[in-house]
C-alpha cells in the first residue's frame, strides 16, 4: 500500500473544511488524515458527509455504527463501550467520527477516515475511521467509526465539520491510496 499525497485544508474559524475536487477514479481508496483538530465551542463531535457526482447538500444516506476505548488521565475510569447515539439507520444526517472534544489548549482530536472505491457505480461506498482525541476529564478516547453510504453513485465531494461552532485550527490531509 502507498500514500500519494493529493491536498490539504487548514482550518483558521473555519465553519466546515471540504473537499470537492480531487476524489475521482485514480485511486480505489482515499484517505482523510486529520492532525489537531480543535472546535470553538465545547463538547462537540467532528463529523463528515459526502455528496454524489453532480449532487449538493452534503446529504448522503449513511448507515454506521460506533465505539470507543478512553482511559481518565487520573487513572480512574476506563473501558470500551458501544455508542448507539452516534449510529445511523439510513440517516443523511453529518456522521460523527468524533465525541466531546473541547476548547482547553491542549485538546485536540487527530486520526484517519478511510473512503473505498468512492468511484465504483456497482457498490455502496464503505468507511472507516479511527480517531484519538485528549477530552475533558482529561480523558484519552480512541474512537471507531465504520458504516457505508448507500448509494451507488460516485462520490466526488467530502466535507468535515464540528457538530456545532466553527473549526478554530488544524488540517486535513488527503491521500490516494494505491
Amino acid at each position: 500500500m502507498a500514500l500519494t499525497y493529493l491536498s490539504s485544508q487548514t482550518a483558521s474559524s473555519s465553519s466546515s473544511l471540504s473537499f470537492t475536487s480531487g476524489i475521482d477514479s485514480t485511486y480505489d481508496a482515499y484517505e482523510f488524515h486529520f492532525v489537531n483538530m480543535h472546535p470553538q465551542t465545547d463538547n462537540v463531535n467532528f463529523t463528515f458527509q459526502v455528496n454524489a457526482v453532480g449532487q449538493s447538500g452534503f446529504n448522503e444516506v449513511i448507515t454506521s455504527a460506533f465505539f470507543r476505548a478512553y482511559q481518565l488521565e487520573s487513572g480512574g475510569s476506563a473501558g470500551v463501550d458501544y455508542r448507539t447515539s452516534f449510529d445511523q439507520a439510513q440517516g443523511t444526517a453529518y456522521q460523527p467520527i468524533s465525541e466531546g472534544v473541547y476548547t482547553y489548549s491542549d485538546s485536540s482530536v487527530s486520526g484517519v477516515l478511510t473512503l473505498y472505491a468512492p468511484s465504483d457505480t456497482t457498490y455502496v461506498k464503505h468507511f472507516l475511521s479511527r480517531l484519538n482525541m485528549m477530552g475533558g476529564s482529561p480523558v484519552t478516547v480512541d474512537m471507531f467509526c465504520s458504516g457505508y453510504i448507500n448509494t451507488t453513485s460516485a462520490i466526488d465531494e467530502i466535507d468535515f465539520k464540528m457538530s456545532s461552532g466553527n473549526i478554530d485550527a488544524g488540517t486535513v490531509h488527503m491521500y490516494g491510496v494505491s
